[in-house]
């Protein structure tokens, strides 16, 4: 394989899209009807999804609704309209959702303080639904666990099920047939959805790109920040932007810390359905770097971007999980790179939904997949990190025909990303990899020269 080296690009343009493309209001009813044919085969009654702020992917996937300030609390029986369970604040808002439920007030989803005085209790409300003895219960919420009674969702609901249903019946967690890293529901997109991520993925990748063009030693970190230039959408996760010592830890929030040359850096911006992030040295180039690490773009940068290269070339529906993991390990399982979490993963609304990629796995990727180039060091040294996520999806030449024909400029920043990862970046893909980011693979390690990236190309 060809050696990395720091090669003169200049971040290219790609264009922007225009407008948001929006879910039609059909597509959620139709992602109900496939929950429901997976609730009859998995002999469920009723699935009841709990949603908060933090965790209201699932519930927002199928009926265009997210919770705002409060929690909700969706109900689906084998047949009949849904309903949802909303505070004070939502239930106008649940209303006027794209798909068509029944909201019903339960004002103990409400703030602290706010009135209660106009909803029945608990039980009563899910018992006059049809939740009684016998019945077997579905929980949806955040995450899936060794043992099915495990379940992430608040115990007033959950010992609620559990005391209507009785000795008799089943409440367990059912979360897998949305996020099963295999085929879960929110892992395999249509065609709507995954146009949609393009153009998160436009946003953040964007708002990356300007920042690093006008990132200056001088500015505060929250002046920085705003450099990114958010449109207000709905975040995946909390924003991430350091300099300095704080840089290290990766996960914080932007500070009124003046940036200077020669500081750590890392930024981290998510919007829902895409995630960007890049991180290196506030500086001109390698002269600057202290003494003890001189070698820092030979010794990790370098290794780090053939190793996402290759996997990035390794890419395809049908290609196991495990192989990724494989050429990761194989590249980077030296201790001192500190690869500790999962090296990609699937992306929807949540920045992390689940992943196929681990040791050993056997989970084959498919068609309409999204996934997240998630593949971080963490070397605990002067060496500090570097990184590079960016989004893509998996498409079949049905699904890719699908987006073309559906979405044609979209579809043109595609090839166009494409051509300049083989013949700029030296990086081959396989036809089924759409790649979603406008600064698709592209790494400048030091952060005042964003023109210089790395390259495999010759």
């Amino acid at each position: 394989m060809l050696k990395a080296r720091l090669a003169e690009i200049g971040m290219p343009e790609f264009g922007m899209p225009e407008a948001r493309p929006e879910i039609p209001a059909g597509l959620y009813t139709a992602r109900v009807a496939r929950l429901r044919e997976r609730a009859e085969r998995g002999a469920y009654d009723w699935l009841v999804v709990y949603a908060d702020r933090e965790h209201s992917a699932s519930l927002a996937y199928l009926s265009g609704f997210d919770p705002r300030f409060e929690e909700s609390i969706f109900l689906l029986g084998s047949t009949g309209e849904p309903a949802i369970l909303v505070g004070n604040e939502c239930y106008g808002m649940a209303a006027q959702a794209p798909l068509k439920m029944r909201p019903v007030l339960f004002q103990d989803l409400s703030l602290p303080g706010q009135p209660r005085d106009r909803s029945r209790p608990l039980a009563e409300i899910l018992a006059d639904e049809g939740i009684g003895r016998g019945s077997h219960v579905g929980v949806i919420a955040g995450k899936t666990y060794a043992g099915r009674e495990t379940i992430d969702a608040p115990a007033y609901l959950v010992d609620e099920l559990r005391r209507l249903t009785g000795p008799t019946g089943v409440v367990e967690n059912a979360t897998s047939m949305m996020i099963d890293a295999a085929d879960g529901l929110r892992v395999i997109n249509e065609v709507e959805q995954l146009a949609a991520f393009e153009y998160a993925a436009c946003q953040t990748s964007d708002g990356v790109r300007r920042l690093l063009l006008g990132l200056q030693p001088g500015m505060s970190e929250s002046e920085a920040v705003r450099l990114l230039h958010w449109n207000g959408m709905p975040l995946s996760c909390h924003l991430m932007l350091t300099g300095g010592p704080r840089a290290s830890l990766g996960l914080l929030s932007p500070g009124d810390r003046r940036i200077v040359r020669g500081d750590r850096f890392t930024v981290g911006f998510g919007v829902w359905g895409a995630l960007n992030c890049r991180a290196g040295f506030v500086m001109d180039g390698p002269n600057e770097l202290p003494s003890g690490i001189a070698d820092y773009v030979e010794r990790l940068v370098g290794p780090y971007f053939e190793a996402v290269a290759e996997w990035y070339g390794a890419l395809h529906v049908g290609q196991t999980g495990g192989a990724l993991w494989e050429i990761i390990d194989r590249h980077l399982g030296d201790p001192f790179f500190g690869i500790s979490l999962n090296p990609g993963h699937q992306i929807h609304l949540d920045e992390w939904v689940n992943s196929p990629i681990a040791r050993g796995s056997r989970v084959e990727l498919r068609s309409g997949m999204a996934l997240q180039v998630d593949i971080i060091p963490a070397t605990g040294t002067d060496y500090f990190t570097t990184n590079l996520e960016d989004g893509l999806a998996l498409a079949d030449q049905s699904l890719r025909e699908a987006f073309a024909a559906g979405h044609p400029a979209a579809w043109q920043r595609i090839q166009a990303r494409r051509q300049f990862m083989n013949d700029v970046l030296g990086i081959a893909l396989h036809p089924d990899v759409l790649p979603f980011s406008n600064m698709p693979a592209y790494l400048p390690p030091f952060l005042l020269r964003p023109d210089r990236a790395m390259s495999l190309a010759v």
